[in-house]
């Protein structure tokens, strides 16, 4: 009995008065009283126990929901709770929402406002590469960035993962994506481009690169429905033609197009581009299968064009370059670039000389059939050249660059010659010749005849230069840029004698005695004779070096000591690699010398310990050391 009075039953679950307070009279033995409690039993649904709660409704009430929500951090948490959840979210549009027509409190809908503002701003940036980029990873960036500003900007490069299933999410829930790069995309098919063209409207830049299943229809649909398209660039596409653009011209905003190696774009695709666009300022042609007819169209109609680049147009000749300059529509042409064009000769150069009136930058690489006399009746018609770069223009003499920089009536800025291997020594010094007094920056770089005369030709050619690039110049030495350094009349700023490898101390500690006030870049890598003297000479001169380069020279603990015991340098970067003889004991140098460095390169410091680097690490915090 003790147990049956004491016992109270489970009021939630026995809703029955108490034995105690029933009629005595109604009362039976007491075997049938002591009745066990009980629990009524729980209802067993099998549905509910081979499938979480979460996925019993079906997706047509998960979207009714979704739609409903309150904003974009909303939706983007309710994101989290499955990839089910996610797939349906993240291809809601947003003119789907119920909620952004809901009318709530003030406060709520001025929050509210401000989400859909910022959301439309689309300032995010967002790239996937290889294995992670799959159509899942989409998803989630297209319902992420919608609740933190927006998508603006999307790459996805070398995935054989992502199809158009997962831009789709990208398209319906990221209205404000305003650049668009895919990179070796191999599914992607033109339903990407549609999905993009009718959900992003505010689309300004398209890159398309090895992307073989993109055809003229997706292309068309984004000129078709994306107004703002002020870029496009298409590379490696096999199956796009001159249908894409024949629809691109029409888009009314095109400022810049690169088209490469696509083998269906002919002639007459270029041809009505050029023709049919009046605002396009930036083109660039390359390995396409176009002969003279484009060149003269765009010479012809190109009179908004500002930058052209022509690039391994093998079935392009002579008359075409030459009728592409004296078209003179090119009338905006500030900077042409041609490269691998076996038609551009002598002749064709001096036509687009006097045919391109405003062309300031020119650049001329791997053309084989340029020479001497080209290059200086070229310089003489471009009035108001102030670049030119030379790269492997293998019939460009030594008398080419002194007709080119003696040019009285030139503007000529910036002179560059790289790998021309046309260049001999000179046996003497030529005497007609006239200062150059507009040239600032001189580049002569892997020349392998550049020898001292020439360098001090040069040096009397160019009295104001403040950037000096002699890189891979094996032939000179002291004497040659002794010569130079004599005649410069203003201070240099940046001078790289990379693998210059007869110089020695001598000749660097002149340079930083006659420019130190000035200099602020020295690059000695591969300067197998330069040592401690002329780091000390640097600590000395140098108030105002802020890149320093010794790598692979033969400076010591000792040379370094002199750097850091100078006081009065600000130097922010400081290569050292491959320095044998740089060791621990540079390590109070370092620390030193670590008040304003921001990189250091101990690559190769093979006398450097690894707890020495581990100490810099953390003593230096703010320095990126390289080890």
């Amino acid at each position: 009995m003790p147990t049956l009075v004491k016992y109270s039953g489970d009021d939630e679950r026995h809703k029955g008065r108490s034995i105690c307070s029933m009629d005595p009279t109604r009362l039976l033995s007491v075997h049938d009283l002591y009745i066990r409690p009980y629990k009524r039993a729980r209802i067993t649904d099998p549905y509910k126990e081979n499938n979480p709660s979460i996925e019993i409704l079906p997706d047509e009430c998960l979207y009714e929901i979704f739609i409903r929500l309150s904003g974009p951090q909303t939706r983007s948490i309710s994101a989290c709770v499955s990839k089910h959840w996610l797939t349906i979210i993240s291809n809601i549009r947003n003119s789907e929402l119920k909620s952004n027509k809901v009318k709530v409190k003030a406060e709520v809908n001025d929050q509210l406002l401000n989400d859909n503002e910022q959301e439309n701003d689309g300032y995010l940036t967002r790239s996937l590469e290889g294995k992670k980029a799959t159509d899942t990873r989409l998803a989630a960036i297209a319902v992420g960035t919608s609740a933190r500003g927006g998508l603006g900007k999307l790459s996805v490069r070398g995935s054989s993962k992502v199809t158009s299933v997962g831009f789709l999410s990208i398209a319906t829930s990221c209205p404000s994506l305003k650049v668009l790069s895919l990179w070796n995309v191999p599914l992607i098919k033109d339903e990407l481009l549609v999905n993009i063209s009718n959900e992003c409207h505010v689309l300004e830049s398209l890159d398309l690169s090895q992307c073989p299943l993109i055809t003229n229809a997706g292309l068309a649909s984004i000129a078709e429905n994306c107004p703002n398209l002020s870029s496009l660039t298409i590379e490696s596409c096999k199956n796009i033609g001159n249908e894409s653009l024949q629809a691109v011209a029409r888009c009314p905003n095109l400022q810049s197009i690169s088209i490469k190696d696509c083998p269906l774009i002919t002639d007459q695709g270029i041809t009505t581009l050029l023709s049919s666009s009046s605002v396009l300022t930036k083109v660039k042609l390359q390995s396409l299968n176009i002969t003279d007819s484009s060149l003269a169209v765009i010479g012809c109609y190109g009179k908004s064009i500002t930058n052209l680049a022509l690039t391994s147009l093998r079935n392009v000749t002579q008359k075409g370059f030459w009728a592409m300059g004296n078209a003179r529509g090119l009338e905006s042409l500030t900077s042409l670039t041609v490269v691998s064009c076996n038609g551009v000769t002598d002749l064709c150069l001096e036509a687009i000389g006097y045919g391109c009136r405003v062309l300031k930058n020119m650049a001329l690489k791997k053309c084989c059939f340029v020479s001497d006399n080209g290059l200086v009746s070229f310089a003489k018609a471009a009035r108001f050249l102030e670049s030119l770069q030379l790269e492997e223009c293998n019939r460009i003499t030594q008398h080419g660059i002194l007709g080119t920089l003696s040019n009285q009536n030139s503007k000529l800025k910036s002179f560059s010659l790289v790998k021309c291997m046309g260049i001999k020594e000179l046996a003497h010094e030529p005497v007609d010749f006239s200062e150059s007094q507009s040239l600032r920056s001189l580049t002569i770089k892997n020349c392998v005849g550049f020898g001292n005369t020439n360098l001090a030709m040069i040096g009397k050619l160019c009295p104001r230069l403040h950037n000096l690039d002699l890189t891979g110049l094996d032939k000179i030495d002291d004497t040659g840029l002794f010569e130079l350094l004599k005649v410069c009349k203003v201070g240099l700023l940046k001078v790289n004698l990379t693998d210059c490898i007869h110089l020695t101390d001598n000749v660097v500690k002149a340079l930083v005695k006659i420019h130190g006030e000035t200099l602020e870049v020295l690059n000695l890598d591969g300067c197998k004779k330069i040592g401690d003297k002329t780091l000390a000479a640097i600590a000395e001169n140098c108030l105002f070096l802020k890149d320093l380069d010794v790598s692979k020279s033969c400076v010591t603990d000792s040379g370094v000591a002199c750097l850091s015991s100078s006081g009065r340098m600000n130097l922010q970067v400081l290569s050292l690699s491959g320095c044998s003889r740089v060791s621990n004991e540079s390590l109070c140098s370092f620390e030193k010398l670590g008040k304003t460095l921001v990189g250091l390169n101990l690559q190769g410091c093979n006398s450097i310990s690894s707890s020495v680097i581990e100490s810099l690490v953390v003593n230096l915090w703010r320095c990126d050391i390289l080890t």
